[in-house]
């Protein structure tokens, strides 16, 4: 087994775990069997003082089939009346299930705007550190009765992925209907071959992950490499294993090498930073220069206005703006101390010289490093800092 993945394991003492539509549901409806054998692992794991999460897939799924309806409605209002119908009896479910073990759930429905706010961040976040204490099992899905595109996570891998940067916990595992991530789609191909390891989440595992499709659920494998992206931008590992396999999670923690294990960035983002990188949505675009670039990137500098080059988009001071590469590759986010029409005015100037350019001088920064999180992925990282300045 690979040291790191085995001490990722070893050294796990919070985790989430997402489970998906395709394997918590079959023809008739929900697949019991998998639910109890899945809350059963999560209990022995509870007993061993590890702290878990369980964001679950299902209610649109269990909706479809305990209505009987062909297909996953195409109209938002039917959609949200269909998960309305599924999540009573897939909670009821669980708590059945983990009743087994003399242990008690709580269910959480959460949209991203209650992420977004700083606030309600920090409140959801509360709630479920005192479940955890409790030794209470937090159930987490997707308010889909309410959620339009402005609030909407996308799918439950997304929102997997701000739970386990919410709670800071030590490695997300994804459940879903295959053994992880496959050279092409192993419903199709009988010589398509697991990938066991990925170290560098680039556009040729993205285009793989493009290839498999999901069957009930909104996203398919590339939503999942998504999610692995961010996380492990974080300095959070992340595995993709299959549900259905008879004590997946036991055994994984168990030393046992199932799934594709996804390697994390070597340092691990603050709470506030993930906060600033993952759950807000950049109201503008930044540009800035190599030598900004590097500055910030292997010198943990803040952004100063002689390094920007462009700016792209028209918001406010406090705004979560991206800033990349001369070459277009995102860098990271942080929380600007100008707004786009003034660091117009004072972009490629010394910080010497905003007084000049605006008539006043609150910052020296157009982003202080304190809020400003990194989110380029190690490898990358590296590629940018040793290229040509030419």
């Amino acid at each position: 087994m690979n040291k790191n993945r085995k001490t990722c394991f070893d050294d796990a003492k919070r985790l989430v775990v997402k489970v998906g539509s395709g394997v918590l549901t079959q023809d008739n409806g929900l697949n019991i069997r998998v639910i109890r054998s899945i809350s059963r692992q999560i209990c022995c794991l509870i007993d061993k003082g590890i702290e878990v999460i369980l964001v679950s897939s299902g209610a649109m799924a269990s909706g479809i089939k305990k209505i009987g309806l062909a297909k996953r409605p195409d109209e938002i209002p039917k959609r949200q009346a269909v998960a309305a119908v599924g999540q009573a009896g897939l909670i009821l479910e669980y708590e059945k299930a983990f009743a087994q073990c003399r242990k008690k759930v709580a269910q959480m429905l959460l949209t991203s705007d209650g992420l977004s706010n700083r606030k309600r961040y920090l409140n959801a976040r509360n709630t479920l550190y005192t479940l955890l204490s409790w030794q209470i099992v937090p159930i987490i899905n997707e308010n889909d009765t309410v959620s339009v595109e402005e609030i909407k996570f996308g799918d439950n891998d997304n929102l997997a992925a701000m739970i386990t940067l919410l709670m800071d916990a030590d490695i997300l595992i994804n459940l879903t209907d295959i053994d992880g991530l496959y050279t092409k789609d192993p419903h199709k191909y009988a010589d398509a071959k697991l990938i066991p390891i990925v170290a560098t989440i680039n556009l040729e595992i993205e285009k793989l992950a493009g290839d498999i499709p999901g069957a009930l659920g909104t996203g398919g494998m590339l939503s999942k490499i998504k999610a692995a992206k961010k996380i492990t931008a974080a300095g959070i590992p992340m595995v993709i294993a299959n549900g259905e396999k008879e004590s997946i999670l036991t055994g994984l923690f168990a030393g046992e090498d199932h799934g594709t294990f996804f390697i994390p960035k070597k340092e691990r983002l603050t709470n506030r930073k993930c906060w600033i990188a993952f759950h807000l949505k950049p109201k503008g675009i930044i540009k800035i220069d190599e030598g900004a670039a590097k500055a910030i990137l292997s010198g943990g500098k803040s952004l100063l206005p002689s390094g920007v080059i462009d700016v792209i988009g028209d918001f406010r001071v406090g705004a979560p703006v991206e800033f990349k590469s001369r070459d277009n590759r995102i860098l990271g986010i942080g929380l600007v101390n100008y707004s786009a029409s003034d660091i117009l005015k004072i972009m490629g100037f010394n910080s010497g010289k905003i007084k000049d350019c605006l008539g006043h001088k609150p910052y020296d920064e157009i982003i202080h490093r304190d809020n400003l999180a990194i989110t380029v992925d190690f490898n990358e990282f590296r590629e940018i800092l040793s290229a040509d300045k030419n």
